[in-house]
């Protein structure tokens, strides 16, 4: 038995046979054995580009040396936090916070997950403003928990948990005026991503995040920017709430935050939010969010962001992979309907899914890794690291190639 039939097996008996048998469909059966910047390899040897990034987690790519030194250099001073004493890399990282952030984003809690801190944030928002009401948008995606889930909208993901909590309602993500119509005097805040990650990459139409950022001073309600997938550089900027100089009340971030080699979690809120707390600190807290190693990672991620410029490197790599992916797709008419994004974070939606899953399978043959995007299955993700080199991008665009070649019996004329 080899070592991927071994682990695939594993699968099945204790872990979920669900996913088993769906990695298998989508030939992800293979072991990761291990990874360094852009490449994934498995136990057979085989050289993957990551375009996957752990859904925009490796925006550093994989295990980057100045990170992983961060982190052994704490691991050996203390790995975890006593809670009782001060911590002086988490009070270093919610320092970087409030530097790095747009306006007076000040405060800074330290978690575990993006979920965490979309959990965090709405918590925030009800405490600090005395009411009840979400508005969130139609497919977007905020976390699996239970809050998480409750503002995520999509049904397919929220219905087998109903009831989720009350108080959330959604409304379709671009359209101001259904927006507006939504927002009542019990709503106390307004969360969206900046660009919808798991819907299909889908950006905003110019001008939108800045008018709800006007609507919602206007109508006295907060608002939360879900930056989990799209902060850290990802589309250009540090955060995609920047493009249009929109500040949140409160920005939640996770994923590329650790580096690559640390999970953590923060939301990062206005001081005025924070009197809530100033009499009750210990309302909101969390056994290992903002620990040692999790902190260092997320400091040496931050220096490393912003001292080599990787937000300014992803803005002029993803004009250069979105051109390179447009102009394959007009030399195989039909097979794709639309290719979008911003910065490194780029949706390539197959016109349909026939073509989608022949395309996807060509290119994990041909040693790039993709995967869907969780809300709409037409829709492949391309998230390289930042850090990916012209060279390799090349290689993706030329394995697009062979898989739209793959998947061009499916066009639709």
């Amino acid at each position: 038995m080899t070592k991927s039939e071994q682990v695939l097996a594993k699968y099945e008996a204790y872990v979920n046979p669900g996913l088993a048998r769906l990695l298998r469909l989508m030939g992800l059966s293979s072991v990761e054995r291990e990874a360094a910047g852009s490449i994934v390899t498995d136990w057979e040897g085989r050289r993957m580009i990551d375009c996957v990034g752990g859904y925009g987690t490796f925006a550093f790519g994989h295990k980057h040396p100045r990170i992983v030194q961060a982190v052994e250099e704490q691991l050996r001073k203390m790995p975890l936090s006593s809670k009782i004493m001060l911590c002086e890399p988490m009070a270093d990282l919610a320092e970087r916070m409030a530097r790095i952030t747009p306006g007076d984003l000040t405060y800074t809690f330290v978690c575990n997950s993006g979920t965490e801190a979309v959990e965090g944030a709405i918590k925030l928002a009800r405490i600090a403003t005395g009411k009840p009401k979400i508005v969130s948008m139609l497919n977007s995606f905020h976390g699996k928990t239970l809050g998480a889930l409750s503002a995520s909208g999509k049904d397919t993901y929220r219905e087998p948990f109903a009831p989720l909590l009350g108080g959330f309602v959604h409304v379709p993500f671009g359209d101001l005026d259904r927006l507006e119509a939504a927002i009542d005097d019990a709503t106390a805040a307004v969360i969206l991503e900046p660009i919808q990650g798991e819907a299909g990459i889908i950006v905003p139409p110019a001008g939108y995040l800045r008018q709800v950022r006007e609507l919602c001073d206007r109508k006295g309600v907060l608002l939360i920017a879900d930056e989990v997938q799209t902060g850290m550089g990802r589309t250009g900027r540090v955060f995609a709430c920047e493009e249009e100089g929109v500040v949140p009340d409160i920005l939640c971030l996770a994923k590329a935050l650790g580096g690559g080699v640390m999970p953590i979690g923060a939301f990062v809120a206005r001081p005025r939010l924070y009197d809530a707390y100033k009499d009750a600190p210990l309302l909101h807290t969390s056994t290992f969010g903002g620990n040692p190693l999790a902190c260092a990672a997320a400091n040496a991620a931050i220096d490393l962001l912003l001292e080599e410029k990787l937000h300014e490197q992803a803005a002029v790599k993803g004009t250069y992979l979105l051109t390179k992916l447009r102009l394959t797709a007009d030399q195989y008419p039909g097979t794709v309907a639309d290719i979008r994004g911003r910065g490194l974070m780029i949706g390539v939606e197959f016109a349909n899914e026939a073509i989608g899953g022949v395309a996807m399978a060509e290119l994990i043959e041909q040693g790039v890794l993709t995967a869907f995007a969780l809300n709409n299955l037409r829709v492949t993700r391309i998230e390289p690291p930042l850090t990916i080199t012209k060279q390799e991008i090349d290689q993706v665009v030329d394995a697009f190639a062979k898989a739209l070649e793959g998947g061009r019996r499916y066009a639709v004329s």
